[in-house]
């Protein structure tokens, strides 16, 4: 209870966007030297800059991408094609930097940190790595609960306050590694939407269309066996989550702290955004949907947060690799509303 009261005296502290410098940022925009509407959403994520960091020159120089870690003892129900050390061994390729999200986020200007909340496995001390582990993973939520309470909200803390040590941030995002993620990510899915098992179940890393079938059935087993409750998101995710997902769900809730615009990237970061909402109602006000996963729900978990995505290139990796590629967006966003002159400084005619 103690690790509870902590989250919410948080969670309390969590404010609503500046809407009054959001009406201001509008003015602005119409006021600038181009048609009303011309650059389209980028206008619109200029304004929810202005409105969520509080300023009228909205800022996207200090990005961060923080990518969370941890196992799932539910691949022994065959849900991966991949082998549980992948993990590790993905997080060891991360750290010299030969990952997809390494390399997307050096083109994004954005800095990377590795978050091991519940890998299966001991590492070396690493310089970007943070160590924070609750746990060797999780249990497998076909035979139990995932983890308790007090892990799932430890998870959680991990997350947040990771992302409130942080001195400077703009623009954050959450990644994730951890084989056999999406199924208690579809578990969460189905549990806090209308969706049913076979509905919020995909593909995952590559599974043939009968290897869904049978991850979909591994889900209504874990639901069945652990009743998660959907109107309390820490029994949900201590009943069918994953300690990775609790992580990222903290990093929404450290970068609203911040004031900073988080951008969600995949099927998995969308599961988790869903439990910031549940945790924050009105934390989506915060999030910018970076692009939509082939992934089979993905679009149905933004839309029940009302998001729409930036970017569709077919992309499912995960890892936080969506978000990077929005953020160059977001730095356009920010760029047109400070720098364009007006069209009176600009000595342009308006429309008449």
């Amino acid at each position: 209870m103690e690790l509870e009261t902590k989250l919410k005296s948080y969670l309390e502290k969590i404010t609503r966007p500046n809407l009054a410098l959001a009406k201001q940022a509008k003015r602005r925009e119409t006021d600038l030297a181009k048609p009303r509407g011309s650059l389209g959403r980028l206008e619109d994520l200029a304004v929810q800059m202005v409105a969520v960091q509080d300023t009228l020159t909205p800022r996207s120089l200090d990005k961060l991408i923080i990518v969370c870690a941890g196992d799932h003892g539910v691949v022994e129900e065959g849900v991966s094609p991949y082998p549980q050390e992948v993990t590790r061994q993905q997080i060891l390729n991360f750290q010299q930097g030969g990952g997809a999200i390494t390399n997307l986020a050096l083109a994004a200007g954005a800095k990377v940190t590795l978050l091991d909340v519940g890998i299966n496995f001991d590492l070396p001390p690493h310089p970007k790595r943070i160590d924070a582990k609750i746990a060797y993973g999780t249990k497998n939520i076909a035979k139990g609960p995932a983890m308790t309470r007090h892990e799932a909200v430890s998870s959680l803390l991990a997350g947040l306050e990771t992302a409130l040590n942080e001195p400077k941030i703009d623009i954050i995002a959450a990644g994730e590694m951890g084989i056999g993620n999406t199924t208690p990510s579809s578990a969460i899915v189905s549990v806090l939407t209308s969706l049913s098992p076979a509905q919020a179940t995909g593909a995952g890393s590559g599974l043939s269309p009968k290897q869904v079938e049978h991850k979909a059935k591994v889900v209504q087993k874990a639901l069945e066996i652990n009743q998660p409750d959907p109107n309390d998101p820490i029994d949900v995710l201590a009943k069918v989550g994953g300690l990775e997902i609790g992580a990222m769900a903290g990093v929404y809730l450290g970068g609203a702290l911040k004031r900073s615009i988080v951008v969600i990237d995949g099927f998995i970061a969308a599961t988790a955004a869903l439990l910031a909402e549940k945790l924050s109602p009105g934390i989506k006000d915060y999030f910018v949907a970076g692009h939509r996963s082939k992934e089979k729900a993905h679009q149905a978990v933004l839309d029940r947060l009302g998001l729409a995505p930036l970017l569709d290139l077919g992309m499912w990796l995960g890892e936080g690799s969506g978000a990077a590629v929005a953020m160059f967006l977001l730095q356009c966003a920010a760029q047109h509303f400070n720098g364009m002159s007006t069209l009176a400084e600009a000595g342009v005619h308006d429309t008449v």
